[in-house]
C-alpha cells in the first residue's frame, strides 16, 4: 500500500471532499448522510469556502471545515476533529448558527431561511448513550415526539464505533455507501480497509474518483508539505490535550488543590485531599469555573451529573 495522507487530518479531508472540481464526491458523501429518498437526492452543490494552502501554511490554527450550499439551498458544514475537546455541543451549535442567520438580508422573510446541517466527524468516542456511530439530532417536542421544525440538524459520526462494528460484523462498506466514505478517512491505517476500497472503487466510479484524487495528492510534494505541517499542528494540540487530562486526573487521585485552581490546559502541581466529600464538591465547582463539561466532571471527580449541576 502507497504512503497515502490521513484523510482524518481536516486539510487532507478537504483537498477530497471540499476543493473544486470535487463536487461529486461531496454530493456523494451527503447523499449517504442525509440518507435522502433517491427522488429528493442532492445533484448540485456550491463550495462556499475553497481556499487551501495559502492560509493554512501561515495559520495552523486556522479551521479546514467545509461549507456548501445544495441547488435547494440547504446550507451544509463539515468538520473533521481528532482530539476530544469537550465542546462539541456548543461547537457545532455555534457553527449552525453563523450559517442559518448569515442567510438573513435585507426584506428577506423569516421563512426564506433554508435548512442548515452541521455535519461532526470524531475520531474518539463522544456519545455515550448509544453505540450508534452515526447520530442526528433535531428538534423534538420531548414528551409527545413531534417535531417543531426540520430546519436544525446535526450530525456526529464517531470513527471508533464504526470500527467497533465492521469488526463485528454489523456493518458493510459494500452495502452501506455510508461506510464506504467513512472508510476512506481509514484506509491509510488499514490495509485490509484500503484493499476493499479498492475492490468497491471499481464498481463505484465517485469513489474511484476520491480514490484517485487521494493518491495523487499524496504524490504531490507541495501538498505533503503543507500536510505534515498541520498534522504535526494537530497531534502537538492532541497531545497537549491528553497531558492535561493525565495531569487532572492525577491531581485529583493525589488530592492536589492548586493544580485543579490551574485547570486541565495549564496542568496541576500542588493540592489536597479530596477523598471526602467535601472537597470532591470544591473540586467540581473549581471545574465549573474553568468551563469543563458537566458529564466530564462528573465522571473524573465521582459524582452525579445532577449534582454538578446543583453546583453551577
Amino acid at each position: 500500500m502507497r504512503q497515502l495522507i490521513d484523510l482524518k487530518v481536516d486539510y487532507a479531508f478537504k483537498l477530497i471532499f471540499g476543493k473544486l472540481g470535487n463536487e461529486r464526491i461531496l454530493i456523494a458523501f451527503l447523499n449517504a448522510t442525509l440518507k435522502l429518498p433517491k427522488e429528493d437526492q442532492i445533484t448540485t452543490v456550491v463550495l462556499l469556502n475553497t481556499e487551501l494552502n495559502k492560509e493554512y501554511k501561515e495559520d495552523k490554527k486556522s479551521l479546514l471545515d467545509i461549507r456548501a450550499v445544495t441547488a435547494e439551498g440547504v446550507q451544509v458544514n463539515i468538520e473533521i476533529q481528532l482530539a476530544n475537546q469537550y465542546d462539541m455541543e456548543k461547537r457545532t451549535l455555534f457553527y449552525w448558527a453563523k450559517m442559518y442567520t448569515h442567510q438573513m438580508h435585507e426584506g428577506m422573510a423569516y421563512q426564506e431561511l433554508a435548512k442548515t446541517i452541521t455535519i461532526n466527524i470524531l475520531d474518539f468516542n463522544y456519545i455515550k448513550q448509544t453505540r450508534n456511530y452515526h447520530s442526528v439530532f433535531r428538534l423534538f417536542e420531548i414528551e409527545e415526539g413531534f417535531e417543531l421544525t426540520e430546519t436544525l440538524e446535526i450530525h456526529f459520526m464517531e470513527l471508533p464505533k464504526l470500527l467497533v462494528k465492521w469488526r463485528e460484523r454489523l456493518v458493510s462498506p459494500w452495502e452501506d455507501a455510508l461506510v464506504r466514505w467513512l472508510f476512506l478517512l481509514e484506509g491509510s491505517d488499514d490495509e485490509e480497509i484500503f484493499k476493499t476500497l479498492e475492490e468497491i472503487a471499481m464498481q463505484d466510479p465517485v469513489l474511484n474518483q476520491a480514490m484517485e484524487e487521494w493518491e495523487k495528492s499524496s504524490e504531490d510534494p507541495e501538498v505533503r508539505e503543507v500536510y505534515f505541517a498541520r498534522r504535526k499542528a494537530i497531534l502537538d494540540e492532541k497531545a497537549a490535550i491528553r497531558e492535561a487530562e493525565l495531569r487532572l486526573l492525577k491531581a485529583i487521585k493525589e488530592g492536589k488543590e492548586e493544580g485543579i485552581k490551574e485547570g486541565i490546559k495549564e496542568g496541576i502541581k500542588e493540592g489536597k485531599e479530596v477523598g471526602r466529600r467535601e472537597n470532591k464538591l470544591e473540586v467540581a465547582k473549581n471545574l465549573l469555573n474553568r468551563g469543563m463539561d458537566i458529564r466530564v466532571i462528573s465522571e473524573i471527580v465521582g459524582i452525579s451529573e445532577k449534582e454538578v449541576r446543583e453546583i453551577k
